[in-house]
């Protein structure tokens, strides 16, 4: 039953497969990033690629128009005899060479800026790996860190229900964590509440410290009846009713600093009267 503060231990879980999940996750992450960042080095290499077949088929273009050129001087030579038949049929193989070099570069950059396309494309599955990767590392941690049961407030522990080497699933009961903070829950008749109001003082004694008396202040009142929150609520839908005064739940605040008000634990009897004749907090 000792006294703990918010963030320590209570309970360690071997972790031992938690940690190498998370250097697995690690490793995972680590290749997905490196094929991302192949990828980008890829369309660099794309991108230059498609800069060089642009200049291929700048050339070619220029080729051709000289070889166009040259067909038109040689068969204008060979009309006034100039030069052969043979001279000519050789430049017009130069100009069709020329035409069909044309397509080739066309062709060519075509199939660069298709493989550009494929890597970019490519690049968003790649994000989504690396973004899944991230998440499964993430997972991994959240796994390694709950190996560590952690105290979320400050409060005194009840009763351990493990011990060392003993295992555990997920939902089992080891420890209670009761705050420092104390409250009571007065169930009230509803014949009792008409001039109950938030803010008004409240005393009470409790049966087991000889009825000593602790003050306090009424916090909340319920929105309804402590059988509406039951697991099966009645149906008075029938015609067979009974008339019973149901009770609702009222929260009461202890206040601090009190005598003895370290003695007060969860679960303790009292008996409750509140103030009505107090104007409600404003």
């Amino acid at each position: 039953f000792i006294q703990v503060k918010a963030g320590d231990v209570l309970f360690q879980i071997d972790d031992r497969i938690y940690k190498q999940r998370v250097h697995q996750a690690e490793a995972q992450l680590a290749m997905k990033e490196a094929a991302l960042k192949n990828n980008q080095q890829q369309r660099k290499s794309a991108e230059a690629v498609i800069t060089r077949n642009e200049a291929a088929l700048q050339n070619a273009r220029a080729q051709n128009l000289k070889t166009q050129a040259d067909l038109k001087r040689v068969q204008e030579l060979t009309a006034d005899g100039s030069l052969s038949i043979r001279e000519r049929d050789s430049a017009r193989a130069s100009a069709a060479q020329g035409t069909a070099d044309i397509e080739q570069a066309k062709a060519t950059l075509e199939m660069s800026r298709q493989d550009l396309q494929s890597t970019i494309v490519n690049r968003d599955s790649l994000l989504a790996d690396v973004a899944n990767a991230k998440a499964a590392l993430e997972l991994a941690q959240i796994d390694l860190q709950n190996t560590r049961i952690i105290a979320p407030t400050d409060g005194q522990l009840g009763q351990i229900s493990v011990r060392l080497g003993a295992y555990v699933t997920a939902g089992t009961h080891l420890t209670s964590l009761v705050p420092p903070q104390h409250w009571l829950i007065a169930n009230l008749k509803e014949t009792q509440l008409a001039q109950v109001r938030v803010g008004q003082p409240v005393t009470f004694t409790v049966d087991a410290l000889n009825s000593e008396k602790f003050t306090g202040t009424v916090q909340s009142i319920s929105p309804a009846t402590g059988v509406e929150f039951s697991a099966i609520s009645p149906d008075n839908a029938t015609g067979n009713f009974v008339k019973i005064a149901q009770r609702i739940p009222v929260r009461i605040a202890v206040d601090e600093g009190q005598k003895n008000g370290q003695r007060l634990r969860p679960g303790m009897s009292v008996q409750v009267t509140i103030d009505t004749r107090a104007e409600e907090q404003q």
